[in-house]
């Protein structure tokens, strides 16, 4: 059953993704450079950033950003490729993606294409912690339990990000998220973001 939060909590948590979101953008910002640099070097024509549009809380729509880790014409080569979804449920993920690049193969596995997401948490998209935000074709087969997902603001990392990422299968994925949200407490939200910055460049579960 969803539980909603006080204000001291809320407000609580807000400072931590707004202080939290400042000090990874300035203390990372060498590492954006980095990357900004090997995206276009492997591809000048492409762009460095891509933008999708995501579902936020209470289904609301939002581009989420990230630095690019596909060819220009990624979307449109999707179709011919659902059919090799190794994913369940309203996911979708291949091990092997022809659609990525070499780049892309790097920061995906060290989760620097996440990165300028954070750009997401200071504009109140997205908050440090939460569920994974999902694509509105997802959010389309999604039953009554499923939607409960969106009763708070998604998150860069999360219960699903440190208990193995794209090794956890949908239904799991529904189950820790909705345990995250019935549990919120900045005690959870902090023990989640030291995990995550400890497993940061581990590749297990990111393809």
């Amino acid at each position: 059953m969803f539980i909603e939060k006080n204000k001291s909590y809320l407000f609580a948590k807000r400072l931590i993704d707004i202080v939290g979101a400042l000090m990874g953008m300035i203390f990372l910002s060498w590492l954006f450079l980095i990357a900004a640099i090997f995206i276009k070097i492997e591809d000048p024509k492409g762009s460095i950033f891509f933008k999708q549009v995501r579902v936020g809380k209470s289904g609301k729509l939002f581009f989420m950003y990230k630095f690019r880790s596909m060819v220009p014409d990624a979307e449109g080569k999707l179709k011919e490729l659902l059919e090799n979804n190794e994913a369940s449920g309203a996911m979708f993920k291949i091990k092997k993606d022809p659609r990525i690049t070499k780049v892309g193969k790097f920061i995906r596995r060290t989760s620097i294409d996440e990165f300028p997401q954070l750009l997401n948490v200071l504009k109140g998209d997205m908050s440090l912690v939460g569920p994974r935000p999902p694509l509105p074709r997802e959010v389309k087969s999604y039953n009554y339990y499923e939607k409960q997902r969106l009763l708070v603001n998604p998150g860069c990392t999360g219960l699903w990000q440190i208990n193995g990422r794209s090794n956890v299968g949908f239904k799991k994925m529904v189950e820790l998220d909705l345990n995250y949200i019935n549990n919120r407490s900045i005690v959870n939200d902090i023990k989640i973001i030291f995990k995550s910055i400890s497993l940061l460049f581990r590749s297990k579960g990111a393809y």
